[in-house]
């Protein structure tokens, strides 16, 4: 059993704490940290059963915390990965790991020589509906792969006060891309590989704060294959991911996290419908099954922790995630095609 401290009690901080509230045999929260101790913040921690620290320091320092599960700004996790590793101390990440290479691949480094186990929260990979579409892929019932074309919407943006971490463009460049769009390109990644080029175009159309709320980009894998992503925070919710191959397609339907959402809806309800179209014949169309990926990716998590299968994302990815990201953010600011480094 994993005693973890929550760090970071903000809306999806709060989500992850939830999802183990019926009881895990691998992992239970004992204790939290936030920057802003409310009212509401304490009688959360109370009726969950952890008790609230007065700082991160604290927490790294209590002998009866296993792990630490980072909910915190984007800027923040490297320093506290590394802080975190030099404590003894596992690590669970909310994705973005971090905005640059070399951040990553610094917290990556530092749980590696600490003997500590670093996971990522890209918990959508976790999903019976992901796994299914990864074995299509691999078995080539879909052909030959051309194209992934992926969309994800939600309307946060439009409530969000600039004081807010989350409407500040150092934390959230590119709009939708750190709160929705790495959630894509963590399936890019995991279903072909390595991205080798990136082409980004991201502007405001619609919301208050200093803020782009649509982004496009195009990818090149270097396995060959094509792919596209948008995101927009400013319309209704919508999440699609969709596979292209020369013996038909299969397209995955679902639902971002949006704001006032139940705790239930946001961490079971992402997928829903799916179709595969073939090129010749009926479609066929199924429903996804309704699966809580918080907890799943929290699970996987507290296993690798305490020697079990390695947690399911490897380092090698994690640190390649944050360059794409780091080369479409520079892409957005270039106006042209970027090598991911």
């Amino acid at each position: 059993m994993i005693r973890a401290a929550i760090v970071g009690l903000g809306w999806w901080g709060k989500t992850l704490v939830e999802s183990l509230e019926a009881g895990s045999s691998e992992m239970r929260f004992v204790a939290g940290a936030t920057r802003t101790v409310t009212q509401d913040v304490q009688d959360f921690a109370r009726a969950h059963g952890f008790a609230l620290r007065a700082s991160y320091e604290e927490l790294l320092a209590d002998p009866s915390v296993d792990a630490v599960v980072l909910a915190t700004p984007h800027s923040t996790h490297a320093g506290q990965i590394l802080a975190a590793a030099k404590a003894v101390k596992h690590v669970f990440c909310e994705k973005p790991l971090a905005l640059s290479r070399a951040d990553a691949e610094a917290a990556v480094t530092a749980a590696q020589r600490a003997g500590v186990t670093l996971a990522l929260g890209y918990n959508r990979r976790l999903h019976p509906a992901m796994t299914d579409l990864r074995d299509r892929i691999e078995s080539g019932s879909l052909g030959t792969i051309m194209h992934l074309e992926g969309t994800m919407c939600f309307p946060n943006a439009l409530a969000l006060k600039a004081t807010q971490w989350r409407a500040h463009r150092n934390e959230t460049p590119c709009g939708g891309l750190t709160p929705m769009g790495v959630h894509t390109i963590d399936a890019l990644i995991d279903l072909f590989g390595e991205v080798d080029e990136v082409y980004c175009m991201s502007f405001r159309r619609a919301v208050q704060i200093d803020a782009d709320d649509t982004t496009s980009i195009l990818f090149r894998m270097k396995a060959g294959m094509s792919a596209y992503l948008g995101t927009m925070t400013a319309t209704a919710g919508n999440y699609r991911i969709q596979v292209y191959g020369s013996q038909g397609w299969i397209r995955i339907n679902g639902m971002t996290h949006i704001a006032g959402a139940s705790s239930e809806e946001r961490r079971s309800r992402l997928f829903g419908e799916c179709t595969f179209q073939p090129i010749k014949g009926p479609a066929q169309t199924w429903q996804a099954e309704a699966y809580d990926v918080s907890r799943a990716v929290l699970e996987a998590f507290a296993r690798a922790a305490q020697g079990g299968p390695p947690f399911v994302i490897p380092p090698g990815q994690m640190i390649h995630g944050a360059a794409v990201t780091e080369a479409i953010v520079r892409s957005a600011a270039s106006g042209k095609a970027e090598k991911v480094l």
